[in-house]
């Protein structure tokens, strides 16, 4: 942009523009947040990566492969993955009556597989580890055809659905990134039980904070495009809620142990929101970008706030579970 100069009638540019003409001129880009960007990307891949070994440590290969043969639980998460969660943008877009770029960004996250971090937080709900990493697995292998099947239905509306890039590199290295660590840790767990249990307790901690890292180092990369509507901060509130509460609910409905209902609404509401910032970033315009961009973030924030609130309800709840075992030992003592 070009400076007016306060003594004289001229305008003169910055010392390092690249392009200037008298009244205004092009800064050369700043690569600060591409390459912070990058490096931390990569980064958290080899964390989240070793992170997902630990979680793989707690899983029990035969009851693994009884989730395979027998997928009763696995279809009631694609039903609420890939059923509920694209009517529920579809439906919370209309209702807001959002932009229609921003009702494609809600949409998009909609159809998204499930996250990672569902495992993670799977494991401190007490919720079924071999049930979770079956579906996420699941999830993401059938995101290849589900992904384009559901925003050719419900995106039509708003946009031409070629105009929407689904990236399947990014989601076969989510396949792999997810299934190759948890395939060693499964191993571990096989072969050397107790020591499993040592790298499942230091991976499921060192989990739930690289959850928490992600989201700040998220916000503080794209702290210029916090400024949207009011609307589409409710929808981002109100989506991730609503995916766990329905996704507890039909698993309810279907028959699941209460233990798999937690699991079922983790992987419901917990959605791959990486993906989906691919995603919008490979088909739009940057115009439209400073419309839409935040709303992953938003729902990132808020999917680990609810998800929060509920691990520590049941932290809590264990914890006064304890506590008269322990008054009982203490008397008998």
């Amino acid at each position: 942009m070009a400076t007016a100069n306060p003594t004289t009638n001229y305008s003169y540019c910055s010392v390092n523009a690249t392009i200037c003409d008298g009244t205004s001129c092009v800064l050369p880009d700043d690569n600060f947040n591409k390459i912070l960007n990058t490096v931390l990307s990569t980064v958290l891949t080899i964390l989240l990566a070793l992170v997902m070994f630990s979680m793989g440590c707690n899983v029990n290969i035969k009851k693994f492969w009884g989730h395979i043969k027998r997928p009763w639980g696995i279809c009631v998460g694609f039903l609420c993955q890939f059923g509920i969660m694209p009517l529920t943008g579809f439906v919370l877009s209309v209702a807001f009556n959002i932009l229609p770029v921003q009702a494609v960004a809600v949409l998009i996250m909609g159809c998204c597989p499930g996250g990672t971090s569902s495992n993670i937080l799977a494991y401190w709900v007490d919720g079924d580890m071999d049930l979770s990493i079956s579906m996420t697995t699941c999830s993401t292998l059938l995101a290849l055809g589900m992904m384009p099947l559901c925003l050719f239905v419900y995106t039509k509306t708003w946009t031409d659905t070629d105009a929407i890039v689904i990236p399947y590199d990014s989601i076969g290295i989510s396949l792999v990134a997810l299934v190759i660590p948890v395939g060693f840790g499964i191993f571990v767990n096989h072969k050397w039980p107790k020591k499993a249990k040592i790298i499942l307790k230091v991976g499921s901690i060192t989990g739930l904070a690289l959850i928490v890292i992600i989201a700040v180092v998220a916000g503080i990369l794209y702290k210029g495009s916090w400024i949207i509507s009011p609307q589409l901060w409710i929808v981002g509130t109100l989506f991730p809620a609503a995916g766990y509460s329905l996704g507890f609910l039909l698993a309810r409905v279907a028959g699941q142990s209460w233990q798999r209902c937690r699991t079922v609404a983790l992987e419901t509401g917990m959605q791959n929101t990486q993906l989906c910032t691919t995603i919008v970033q490979l088909s739009f315009t940057p115009d439209q970008l400073t419309l839409m961009f935040t709303f992953p973030l938003i729902y990132s924030i808020f999917q680990i706030v609810f998800a929060v609130v509920f691990v520590g309800g049941k932290l809590q709840e264990h914890n006064a579970a304890e506590i008269p075992g322990q008054a009982l030992a203490y008397k008998s003592a």
